[in-house]
């Protein structure tokens, strides 16, 4: 189907347009229709949480790629991200992590932890052990669990962490304050992957009020005298009587409001686009968590080094257990690099086998990221066809600050290698990482592996000054009937992972677009005048 009329028009089914369109076709009396441009999650990989990796590259994945980053040495970066029912939440490392309270006050009062909190619970139904997941929620759509199988090896991390003065977090990662070690809470359910496409939409599909269309890329919002009417599809135009929700990610959404003509007047006239709205804040402000990734090979037993074989694929048929339920993410630790009060600044990922360029070895690493990047980029238009991906530019560490603040957090991180929990373990550095050198050395290391988080915001950023985009209700300026709900609005990259805060964004989006519904459709409004 392409073409149709609804009350609402959400664009994007991932991580925040399932929990839309799940939420609002809650009301029988209301049309809802939700437009994907990629396909169904029925690829058996999606399922599989070893399986990530496959994926990436797949007909489920855009497989964006950055321009050439001058501080990267040049290198374009690969930026997967979903193109399924299900979005990046499919595709991801299924991993849920908040973030810290401080990163909500930042946003305004409208979006305080004090705020949020109850609706992060609202999305969250913790599986693990009763007392161990105490700050999440019990009764959500998403499935959280710690890992099914978890490997020996957590444990002598957590003893490492305990040697450099990083205790556990009691009752897990959802209070506000993930300072500390813990097991990595997982979108998972009985082994499985749990995407928002499980956890919100598929409940929903037999609705007759819900319309789901895949595999139909969106060309443009249609915007009217001022207001956004509809969506343009090759199959015809989607009509919405009383609005359009982009979900289209952080680097979607801004293209799709530059093809329509919001953003810089510029840059919109260079491609031949007539302007609607002159919103130069349309595609800046793009921000991303790095990484880099510290491997060693080790002694004793690897289990994870050996998950894809023929074995492991009999077991996990046949009992959702053993390795391949495994996210090789399996605990984390987030900590201050000064040691002292306040909120973390490097998160260290605990990934308890090697992996080199042959793949899954005997060994252990540490993906290590710096929470609070100050380089920006830019999501900017390539042309004004809509099936030309746009200029991806996160300006990967162009502030000054960046690159040293990396270069510490390597140094924090290697301290675990020396302590008594794993350096009767370890061998040596596995290729690329190159084991401990001088801070130059270490420096230039970074510009050679660093890559990407998969977190990008930012880029349709929210508030109340000149450069938002969206207000602190997450509609666009200028244009009525028309918002943005994902991971562009959020102002700087939360000290967690992204798909919490965007679920929960959705949560709340859904809220502010019932309270409008209170006010009549733009329809009947033609009618009263």
């Amino acid at each position: 189907m392409g073409a149709g009329e609804f009350d609402y028009v959400v664009v994007g089914a991932g991580s925040a347009g399932c929990v839309l369109a799940a939420r609002l076709s809650e009301d029988p009396q209301v049309r809802v229709a939700l437009v994907e441009a990629g396909g169904v999650d029925s690829d058996p990989a999606i399922g599989v949480p070893a399986d990530l990796f496959a994926l990436f590259g797949s007909a489920a994945d855009w497989a964006f790629g950055t321009v050439p980053q001058p501080g990267l040495g040049g290198r374009s970066v690969p930026w997967p991200r979903g193109k399924v029912l299900g979005g990046s939440s499919a595709i991801n490392f299924q991993m849920w992590i908040p973030g810290h309270h401080a990163d909500f006050d930042t946003w305004g009062p409208e979006w305080s932890w004090a705020v949020v909190e109850p609706y992060f619970r609202a999305t969250e139904s913790w599986t693990g052990e009763p007392g161990s997941g105490k700050t999440y929620g019990t009764s959500g759509p998403l499935k959280i669990s710690p890992p099914r199988d978890p490997d020996p090896l957590n444990a002598r991390f957590f003893a490492a962490c305990a040697e450099i003065g990083l205790s556990e977090v009691a009752g897990g990662l959802g209070g506000g304050d993930p300072t500390g070690t813990a097991l990595t809470p997982l979108n998972q359910h009985d082994g499985a992957r749990w995407s928002s496409a499980d956890g919100y939409l598929r409940p929903a599909l037999d609705r007759p009020n819900l319309t789901v269309v895949t595999d139909a890329l969106v060309r443009r919002v249609v915007i009217e005298d001022g207001r956004a009417t509809g969506v343009e599809t090759a199959d015809g135009v989607l009509t919405a009587t009383r609005e359009v929700l982009l979900s289209a990610g952080a680097v979607g959404s801004p293209h799709l409001l530059l093809l329509s003509g919001v953003g810089p007047a510029d840059d919109l006239r260079a491609h031949g686009i007539d302007t609607v709205v002159d919103l130069p804040g349309v595609g800046a402000n793009l921000r991303d968590h790095m990484s880099v990734s510290q491997v060693v090979t080790a002694t004793g037993d690897f289990p994870l080094a050996d998950a894809y074989s023929e074995a492991n694929r009999e077991r996990y048929d046949r009992e959702r257990r053993g390795p391949l339920t495994s996210n090789f993410a399996e605990a984390v630790a987030f900590a201050r690099l000064d040691g002292g009060p306040g909120a973390p600044d490097v998160e260290i990922i605990f990934s308890p086998v090697a992996f080199g360029a042959d793949g899954p070895a005997p060994g252990f690493g540490f993906t290590v990221v710096p929470l609070q990047p100050e380089s920006t980029g830019r999501v900017s238009l390539a042309s004004a066809d809509p099936t030309r991906a746009p200029l991806i530019d996160p300006g990967y560490l162009t502030a000054e600050a960046d690159l040293p603040t990396f270069v510490r957090a390597l140094r924090f991180s290697e301290r675990l290698f020396d302590t008594e929990a794993f350096k009767p373990v370890v061998r040596g550095p596995l290729a690329p990482w190159p084991g401990k050198v001088d801070d130059d050395a270490l420096a230039q290391t970074v510009r050679d592996l660093a890559s990407t988080m998969f977190h990008p915001v930012g880029t349709c950023r929210l508030g109340r000054d000149g450069d938002a985009v969206v207000d602190p209700e997450l509609r666009v300026r200028g244009v009525a009937g028309l918002r943005v709900v994902d991971a562009s609005v959020i102002p700087t990259p939360p000290r967690g992972h992204s798909h919490a805060v965007v679920a929960m964004l959705a949560e709340r989006a859904a809220g502010f677009v019932r309270e409008a519904r209170r006010r009549p459709p733009r329809a009947q409004i033609r009618e009263e005048k």
